[in-house]
């Protein structure tokens, strides 16, 4: 018998031996419930919950999904008019918010720590033909790592991710059916730490049960959870995963905002990953992204060099390898057009101010905070690398880190050199970073190694979606409650 998944062209007898197995471990492990996950434009998990006999069909036969779920902004309001006769032109296979097919991946499988008897499956979607959808974001993340890899190269990563959490004292106004709006209410809350005490002792105590319930969540999902720590701000916290191939921590910061998020709701608390919290003296969430490229042979770390030469220290290639170098100055060259990719809500734009240890410029610094890119190691060390301080926790996984592949390509591909490091990151003398998503969204689109990279399709597309929140951003009377809704309540 044909399968969906024949027709895709994935299946073979390894999968088929991959669904047997997951057949037999749900009826193992008692599961009753599936989730089929997919990770819209902005981030977040969507799906469909299956009972288990259900699930195992799907593996195969997929489950349909309605097409708009890829057209929504972040409200929620779909960006297209889906049901008028050229409503979708730019977009074939959208019109009259058909159905697309969701196909599970059968080695994802995750127990959820949080819901008794009940997994969850990664998914990916697919037009009924049986041809990939290139909107979908980890699709886009899969054509980048097949181009780093026609180098013979993959990309390493370590996820460094600040965020917010609050103990919810109210929540009657958010589930009252007469405050009912789209979006809605975000709960009452008050902050698990008084915060400006950096990684204090004290604070880590006070704000230990939340923390203990982000740690057991993300290590019984088999998250390489490595540290949490007390950040700045109130309320604010940070967790260190250790460093895997791009890919596996893409899909691991979307199962870790997604579980922690519904873990710590069941105890009374609220979690966001919205980079500025609407309310006073709040600081500023970033999402620091460290890669480095690796030789897909030899598994060598291929930014790190032996030896210093006879290179000053503010010469990248003092610290980096060639490569290393190279890749660094594409990342420099294309800044601006990445910055809506890294950093994609209007709340975000915030963040970019000086002295806060959050980046302003399109520069690079040794071992510098205050820098866009921050090179860190020295000569023989193996796990030098290139931090990124420009993405809000808020961002799309995949997107962010595909976008970094397509620069550090163009930088590798023209041998591009960077210019010598910046030890004062908040010079107003410097080349800036966009100060709004608007202004990121225009420097993006006439990018054109990106709009190659991505496909000119797929940026329209993404530009549509966020063009979207942004008029209606520009036309709240009250800016904080838009954000308080839009994503304080949701993100």
């Amino acid at each position: 018998m044909t399968h969906f998944a024949h027709r895709c062209g994935v299946h073979d007898a390894d999968r088929e031996e991959a669904c047997v197995e997951l057949a037999a471990r749900l009826d193992a492990f008692g599961i009753e419930r599936v989730r089929m996950g997919w990770c819209d434009a902005h981030g977040m998990l969507r799906g469909k919950t299956l009972m288990a006999k259900a699930a195992v069909r799907a593996l195969r036969d997929g489950i349909g999904m309605v097409g708009t779920l890829m057209l929504k902004d972040t409200s929620d309001r779909t960006a297209w008019k889906v049901f008028e006769p050229d409503g979708t032109d730019d977009l074939p296979g959208f019109a009259g918010a058909s159905n697309l097919i969701l196909l599970p991946d059968p080695r994802s499988l995750t127990v959820l720590p949080w819901q008794s008897r009940t997994a969850w499956l990664r998914c990916q979607p697919w037009f009924m033909n049986g041809t990939p959808v290139p909107l979908d974001t980890r699709f886009q993340l899969e054509q980048a790592l097949h181009r780093l890899a026609s180098r013979g190269l993959g990309l390493k990563t370590g996820l460094e991710v600040e965020f917010h959490i609050y103990r919810i004292v109210d929540e009657s106004d958010q589930l009252d059916p007469m405050q009912a709006s789209w979006p809605g209410l975000p709960p009452e809350v008050r902050m698990i730490h008084p915060g400006y005490n950096l990684q204090s002792e004290a604070m880590i105590d006070m704000a230990d049960e939340p923390l203990d319930i982000v740690m057991r969540t993300a290590q019984a999902m088999g998250l390489p959870l490595q540290s949490l720590e007390i950040e700045l701000g109130p309320s604010q916290v940070e967790a260190v995963f250790d460093a895997t191939d791009a890919m596996t921590a893409a899909d691991q910061m979307v199962l870790f905002r997604n579980g922690v998020r519904q873990a710590l709701r069941r105890a009374g608390y609220h979690a966001t990953f919205m980079c500025r919290p609407p309310f006073p003296s709040i600081m500023s969430s970033g999402w620091h992204l460290h890669q480095s490229a690796f030789d897909l042979k030899t598994r060598q770390n291929v930014f790190a060099r032996d030896s210093t030469g006879d290179t000053s220290p503010d010469d990248a290639r003092h610290t980096l390898s060639d490569t290393g170098a190279q890749w660094l100055a594409g990342l420099l060259a294309h800044a601006p057009g990445m910055t809506p990719l890294c950093t994609s809500t209007v709340n975000g734009f915030g963040r970019f101010r000086p002295n806060a240890l959050a980046p302003q410029s399109v520069i690079w610094g040794k071992d510098n905070r205050g820098a866009m890119l921050r090179v860190v190691g020295s000569a023989g060390d193996p796990s030098t690398r290139i931090e990124n301080r420009v993405g809000e926790p808020a961002a799309n996984p995949y997107l962010y880190m595909a976008s970094q592949i397509h620069a550090g390509l163009d930088g590798l591909d023209r041998a591009l050199a960077p210019p010598p490091a910046c030890d004062n990151p908040y010079s107003p003398d410097l080349p800036a970073l966009p100060t709004s998503l608007a202004g990121a969204l225009v420097a993006l689109l006439s990018d054109r190694v990106l709009s190659d990279g991505f496909g000119a399709d797929f940026l329209r597309y993404f530009n549509q979606i966020k063009r979207h929140e942004i008029v209606r951003h520009e036309a709240a009377e009250d800016k904080n409650d838009f954000e308080r809704r839009e994503y304080f309540a949701r993100t």
